[in-house]
């Protein structure tokens, strides 16, 4: 696969398909599942001291569930997804930075 077809094929994966979920219907409520998709790819060319050419190339793709969409008796509201692993790695973050500032402070004061 050359480095043209790898990029062509990252771009066809990153469609709105893998952003917006089958909406799912029961009892006249629909529920729309949206996620943050993001990814990138990139290739190269060169030739080594003997003349020989080559190339390669790859791509990534990632995504996270953001919410969904609800459609109820002809309102629409929307949800957001819950993450507690995020919500637990930025608590810690802000926690760690405070302790940080706080023992400057003794030793400095």
């Amino acid at each position: 696969m050359n480095v043209t077809e790898v990029l062509s094929t990252a771009r066809d994966s990153i469609t709105v398909k893998r952003v917006f979920g089958d909406p799912y219907e029961q009892n006249g409520l629909t529920v729309i599942p949206a996620a943050v998709v993001g990814g990138g790819g990139g290739g190269g060319t060169g030739h080594d001291e003997k003349g020989q050419e080559g190339e390669g190339g790859g791509f990534g793709v990632t995504g996270r569930p953001a919410g969904a969409f609800v459609i109820n008796n002809g309102q629409v509201s929307w949800r957001p997804a819950v993450d507690p692993n995020r919500i637990i790695t930025v608590a810690g973050v802000v926690l760690a930075v405070f302790l940080l500032s706080v023992r400057r402070r003794r030793v400095r004061g």
